[in-house]
C-alpha cells in the first residue's frame, strides 16, 4: 500500500489495513477470503449410456460452488463404481479415471468444506453398503441438527467414518425400519431440519429431494431419453440437456426402470431460495425459480442506481459476480461502464500468506486495476457484499493507487449481518463488519468516498420482476435475522455446506 493512500486512512479505519485485524482469529484467510465461500453443487444422470463422462461435464459447469474436491458414482445395475478426489474436477478426473466408471446412471459432485473437514474421506458422493445394497448420496447444503441427530446415534452404536453431516442421512435411512430405500428416506428426510437438495443413488434408483422450503437449488433436465438433476441450469447447457423445471419444496423425485414417479416426504413450506444465488453464487447463464440471474444482477444495479445515484465518470464491477449490476448501473444512469479491475484468473483456488506484506501483494496477484482507465477518474465500485471488509479495503485502494480521484462503493445485498446456517460458510456475527458497525463507520473502513448497501425491498424487487408464479420467496436470514426453519442451538451447529 502506498504511503499517499495509506496516510488518506481515516484514524480509526477499524484494524482492517493493519495486521491486528488477522490476528483475531482469521488468520488463515488472510484477508483473500473476505467472501462468501461457494456452496456445493451435485448432479446427477438416469439413463444415458455414458454416464460418466456427462456427469463430469455437468460438474465442469458447477464448479463454481466448490473447488476442494469432485467425485462421480455410476452403476450399471449390477455394480457400484467411484472416483473421488482432491482439487477441480478436471484434476480429478481424466480418461483414465473415467473409463472403469461404467453405467447408464451416475451422481456427481463438487464441495466446498465448512461443517466438514477438507479431506478426502469427505468427497462425496459417499458411498455406504447397508442391508439393502450399495447407496450413493450428494449432498448441496446443511443439516442444521446433524451434530445433535450424530450424538444419539453414537449412543445406540453408530460409527461414523467421515465429518461430514451428509453421512447422517445414510445412517439414519440405515436405521430406517422400512426396507423400501425410497420410505427410508422419506422417513430419514423427516427427522432433519435445515437447507438441503440431495441426489441419492441405488443399483436399480435414483432420487433427488429437496429441503421443505426450497433454500437450496435443485432443477431437472431431460437430455434425450435420460433424465438429468442439477444445482444449477448452466450444467443442462454444458451437457446439451434441456431444463424441465425446478423441484417443489419437500418434493422427493424417484427413477428407476418403471420411469419417473413425483412424490413428497413432507408438504413444502413457503418457499424460501437463498437470496445470495441470486446475488453471488448461481453463474449468470443459470435460472433459479425461473430468474434469470444474469437478468437479474442487471435489476440490482438498476435499484442502485435509482436508491443512491452519485455523478461519476465510469462504473466499474468487481469481477466475476458484479459486472451484471454494474452494467445495470450504468445503464440506468447513463454513465459509461468500464473494465476499471480486472481479475487474474491463473493464481490458484487460495492464496494463503504468512506475512501481511504478503497477504497485500495478494489482493495485486488476484485483481489488478486498468490505471488507464480509473486514472484521474470518479468511480463507482459495484460489488455484491461485504463480509469483513478486507476485501472492499483493499480494491478501494487498488482503484486509488491506479489513479482514480474518488471511489464510490455500491453493494448489490443488504448488510450482511448474521451467519448462514443453510449451506453457506460465514463467519462468526463479531466477524461481520456490518453486525458491528454502521454504514458509516464501515465507509470510513473501507476507505470510501460514499457507500451504499440496496435495500431489501429493493433486493426483492430486482428479484421478483422476473420470477413468475406464486411460489417465489426468498430466504434473507443472513440481512435479517428472520429464518425458515427453526434453528437448532448455535453452540452445537456446524455452519456450512456439507
Amino acid at each position: 500500500m502506498s504511503d499517499a493512500v495509506k496516510n488518506s486512512l481515516p484514524e480509526n479505519p477499524i484494524k482492517l489495513w493493519t495486521g491486528e485485524y488477522y490476528n483475531e482469529g482469521i488468520s488463515g484467510h488472510g484477508g483473500l477470503l473476505d467472501k462468501l465461500n461457494e456452496e456445493c453443487g451435485v448432479f446427477g444422470v438416469f439413463g444415458h449410456a455414458d454416464a460418466a463422462s456427462v456427469t463430469f461435464y455437468g460438474l465442469h459447469a458447477l464448479q463454481h460452488r466448490g473447488q476442494e474436491s469432485a467425485g462421480i458414482c455410476t452403476t450399471d445395475s449390477n455394480n457400484f463404481n467411484y472416483h473421488r478426489g482432491m482439487g477441480l474436477a478436471k484434476e480429478v478426473f481424466t480418461s483414465e479415471t473415467l473409463a472403469p466408471l461404467v453405467g447408464n446412471s451416475g451422481i456427481g459432485h463438487v464441495r466446498y468444506s465448512t461443517a466438514g473437514e477438507s479431506k478426502l474421506q469427505n468427497a462425496q458422493p459417499l458411498v455406504f453398503k447397508y442391508r439393502e445394497g450399495d447407496l450413493a448420496i450428494a449432498t448441496n447444503g446443511n443439516l442444521d441438527n446433524a451434530l445433535l441427530i450424530k450424538r444419539n446415534l453414537e449412543k445406540m452404536g453408530s460409527i461414523f467414518q467421515t465429518t461430514s453431516d451428509t453421512e447422517v442421512l445414510a445412517h439414519l435411512i440405515a436405521r430406517s425400519t422400512h426396507d423400501d430405500i425410497v420410505d427410508a428416506v422419506k422417513d430419514a428426510l423427516k427427522q432433519v431440519i435445515g437447507g438441503y437438495a440431495f441426489v441419492i443413488l441405488t443399483k436399480e434408483k435414483m432420487i433427488a429431494a429437496l429441503d421443505p422450503n426450497g433454500l437450496r437449488p435443485l432443477v431437472m433436465g431431460r437430455l434425450g431419453d435420460a433424465y438429468l438433476f442439477a444445482s444449477e441450469t448452466c450444467a443442462f447447457d454444458a451437457v446439451g440437456g434441456t431444463y424441465l423445471r425446478d423441484l417443489n419444496p419437500g418434493e422427493l423425485i424417484v427413477l428407476d426402470r418403471n420411469g419417473i414417479h413425483e412424490d413428497r416426504f413432507t408438504e413444502g413450506g413457503k418457499r424460501a431460495v437463498c437470496a445470495m444465488e441470486y446475488i453471488y453464487f448461481a453463474r449468470p447463464d443459470s435460472d433459479i425459480d425461473t430468474v434469470n440471474i444474469h437478468a437479474a444482477r442487471k435489476r440490482m444495479g438498476k435499484k442502485l442506481a435509482m436508491e443512491a445515484f452519485m455523478d461519476a465518470d465510469l462504473v466499474t464491477g468487481v469481477p466475476d459476480s458484479s459486472i451484471s449490476a454494474a452494467i445495470g448501473f450504468a445503464e440506468q444512469t447513463g454513465i459509461p461502464y468500464e473494465l476499471g479491475l480486472i481479475k487474474n484468473r491463473y493464481t490458484g483456488r487460495t492464496f494463503i500468506q504468512p506475512s501481511q506484506e504478503l497477504r497485500e501483494q495478494g489482493v495485486k496477484m488476484k485483481l489488478s486495476a486498468v490505471r488507464k482507465v480509473v486514472e484521474g477518474k470518479r468511480v463507482i465500485m459495484i460489488d455484491d457484499s461485504i463480509v469483513r471488509g478486507t476485501t472492499s479495503l483493499r480494491i478501494v485502494n487498488l482503484l486509488r493507487e491506479a489513479g482514480a480521484t474518488e471511489v464510490h462503493v455500491r453493494i448489490t445485498s443488504p448488510p450482511f449481518m448474521n451467519p448462514c446456517y443453510y449451506g453457506i460458510n460465514t463467519p462468526d456475527r463479531k466477524e461481520l463488519i456490518a453486525a458491528q458497525h454502521s454504514v458509516e463507520e464501515i465507509r470510513k473502513a473501507i476507505n470510501a468516498d460514499s457507500l451504499h448497501f440496496l435495500t431489501k425491498e429493493g433486493l426483492v424487487e430486482a428479484i421478483g420482476e422476473g420470477a413468475h408464479g406464486t411460489n417465489s420467496g426468498y430466504c434473507m436470514g443472513c440481512f435479517t435475522n428472520e429464518y425458515p426453519t427453526e434453528i437448532v442451538d448455535e453452540s452445537k451447529l456446524g455452519c456450512g455446506c456439507d
